[in-house]
């Protein structure tokens, strides 16, 4: 198993006992109410939006492969050059 694994397992490992611990109520201020909930249902939703929100944002964004690719596909057709015999020898 690589490094990156265990270090999942383990943390996932510790959530797990964290919120096990913490099944005892509490008081939940909304707005104008409150509610008594259970610490682990607060505690578990609070991870999961905050590994949603993490996820969202720390995903790669969409970029192109090339800026040279762009670059041609924006360039008309008439202005690409091309090769003379004598340098097509040269490069060859």
């Amino acid at each position: 198993m690589s490094a990156k694994t265990i270090s999942i397992i383990i943390l996932t490992v510790l959530l797990t006992i964290f919120l096990m611990v913490n099944t005892e109520p509490v008081d939940f201020d909304f707005l104008v109410t409150t509610v008594p909930v259970s610490k682990l249902l607060v505690i578990g939703i609070c991870i999961i939006i905050g590994f949603i929100i993490g996820f969202v944002v720390g995903r790669p964004r969409k970029t192109l492969s090339s800026y040279d690719d762009e670059i041609e596909r924006n360039q008309p057709v008439s202005n690409k050059k091309e090769l003379s015999d004598e340098d097509r020898d040269y490069i060859s």
